[in-house]
Formats: structure tokens, C-alpha cells, sequence
């Protein structure tokens, strides 16, 4: 099994316990919504790809997760997050088209990392960094992935390379996963951070007046 399908297995199990609550909440999205969203990749990422000419569309690394974007995105609390968010998309699909024109496209060449594994890494980073939200940074990270596997098939083709380009399949339904995930997390540990920083400063001259006060009595 795959490290994408464990994660999702792991996800699922944090969404029934309540883990996750918060960033459901967060993310519009109910436990059973989140529940049946893992479900539907999981199963779609085991059953045969669509055929679409020069392109297989894989259901659970693509099909399902891209749903999944359209559905945050009409659900996106305003115009300017859906705006932000899909410029972050396009920006991470840059960003991920240029990284796998340096990292290797074979695993056996990166014995220590999966190349997948690296770029859903790298993909969830950036998609934090211009998403901001967990909404977007987890759109972001999946559409990100997705748009520059189409942008490298397109380019194959303009060169006369009549190579199929598998969307979501061939081990990218793991960068599709590990991106969203990654985006989101980041949101979600960077966000308390700042929070408790936030609050420990909203204390503070509480705090100090409270000795002073006690000095003065």
C-alpha cells in the first residue's frame, strides 16, 4: 500500500475520533463530509482509470480530488479567498512544473525520497505559503499538483511527444494527498502558533497591572 493510501487511512481515523474537528469546522466541511471525501479517494484510487485520448484520468488521484476543490471553492466564505485561492493553485502549479524539471522523474535515482513524495511535499510548503487559509492552502495543493501534470503533458505534446499523461495515476494520487494534507496542516500549526503567541501578548499587561497593583497595596 501506498504512503498516500495509508495516509488517508490515517485521516480517516483521526476524523472519527474528533481530531480533526477544528479544522473541519475551519474548512466548512462536516465529519461525515470529510469521511465520505477520504472514502471516495481511497476506493476511486484503486479502480481503473478513464480513458480520454492522450489522458488517463485517475478517479481517487484526481477526478474525486478535484470535486472535492470545486466544492471548497463554492463553499469559500468570499469572492476575494475563491480569487486567492485559485491564483495560489496556479502559482503552486508553476512552482511544482519547475521542481520536476530539476528532480528526477525515477525513484531508483532518489533512493533516500520518492520524487512523489517530495513534490507533494514541496507542493503542500508553497500552497501554505500563498493560500494563508486552510481552505485555500489545501485547494491550492491539490489543484496545484494537477494543473502541472496537465502543463507537462501539454508541453510533451507541442514537442511532438505523443506521451499519456496520467492524471492522478502512476504514484500521483500520493503528491495529490500528501499536498493537501501538508498545506492544511501547515495552516493549521503555524495558525496556533500565532495564536498563542497573540494571546500571550494580550496577557501580558493584564499581568504586569496585576502586580504592580499588588506592589502598591
Amino acid at each position: 500500500m501506498s504512503i498516500g493510501m495509508i495516509l488517508l487511512l490515517v485521516l480517516g481515523l483521526l476524523i472519527l475520533f474528533g481530531v480533526l474537528q477544528r479544522v473541519l469546522d475551519r474548512m466548512a466541511l462536516t465529519d461525515r463530509q470529510a469521511l465520505l471525501c477520504v472514502a471516495a479517494i481511497f476506493i476511486g484510487g484503486w479502480l481503473p482509470s478513464i480513458p480520454l485520448g492522450l489522458v488517463e484520468l485517475n478517479i481517487g488521484g484526481a477526478l474525486i480530488p478535484f470535486i472535492v476543490c470545486v466544492y471548497l471553492l463554492l463553499h469559500a466564505g468570499t469572492g476575494k479567498e475563491r480569487v486567492r485561492a485559485l491564483v495560489a493553485s496556479f502559482l503552486t502549479a508553476a512552482a511544482i512544473y519547475a521542481l520536476n524539471l530539476v528532480i528526477p522523474s525515477d525513484p531508483l535515482a532518489m533512493p533516500m525520497l520518492d520524487p512523489m513524495i517530495l513534490t507533494g511535499i514541496a507542493g503542500g510548503v508553497i500552497a501554505w505559503l500563498l493560500g494563508r487559509s486552510r481552505r485555500s492552502a489545501f485547494i491550492a495543493g491539490v489543484l496545484g499538483i494537477i494543473i502541472a501534470d496537465i502543463v507537462g503533458g501539454v508541453s510533451l505534446w507541442m514537442k511532438g511527444i505523443n506521451q499519456t499523461v496520467h492524471l492522478g495515476g502512476a504514484g500521483a494520487l500520493d503528491a495529490v494527498v500528501i499536498a493537501g494534507i501538508t498545506g492544511v496542516l501547515m495552516c493549521e500549526l503555524v495558525g496556533e502558533i500565532m495564536e498563542r503567541i497573540q494571546t500571550g501578548r494580550a496577557r501580558a499587561p493584564h499581568e504586569d497591572g496585576a502586580i504592580e497593583g499588588g506592589h502598591r497595596a
